[in-house]
């Protein structure tokens, strides 16, 4: 949205009013198109995205994302304090971060949530009982076949012992 509002901004901007303006290199490279880089003018990468594979760390890098982005926001509201209309379009950016903010750490208390829950186990042998004995029998087997089938798809099957 803000190289929407970058492009918005300098749409029919002549060349040299670019140039003055210090865009006459971005210009160059890109007219007046949306191009993803830094205020420094280095490039987005996907290097950026930091992914570890594990919900809790993953939650509070989204987390410190998050709150980059707001403090980005509010130093460009400040360096365009003199135009109504930008400072709205970043005031709405601004809550939106402090909304994902909110999210995410609700996800976190819940992901932390669900894995301090105890982990029990249950055996139902009132079920068994009321079952002739050749019914009780293929019941358990099928049961068994489902733990066996479980445990195939959780272990890797690589051999090294690892268990999701």
């Amino acid at each position: 949205m803000v190289g929407t509002l970058v492009h918005q901004l300098t749409d029919g901007v002549c060349p040299s009013e670019l140039e003055k303006a210090g865009l006459g290199p971005y210009y160059t490279d890109h007219g007046t198109g949306v191009y993803p880089q830094s205020a420094a003018g280095t490039p987005f990468t996907a290097a950026y995205i930091a992914v570890k594979g594990d919900p809790i760390a993953d939650l509070q890098e989204d987390l410190a994302a998050e709150q980059k982005a707001r403090a980005t926001y509010e130093k460009l509201i400040d360096l365009c304090a003199d135009n109504a209309d930008v400072v709205d379009v970043l005031r709405f950016l601004r809550e939106r971060e402090v909304v994902h903010f909110q999210r995410f750490g609700e996800a976190l208390r819940n992901v932390q949530e669900k894995l301090a829950q105890k982990k029990f186990y249950m055996n139902n042998n009132c079920l068994m009982t009321n079952m002739n004995e050749s019914t009780a029998n293929n019941t358990m087997n099928n049961m068994n076949a489902n733990l066996s089938n479980d445990n195939m798809i959780n272990n890797n099957n690589c051999g090294c012992g690892y268990n999701r």
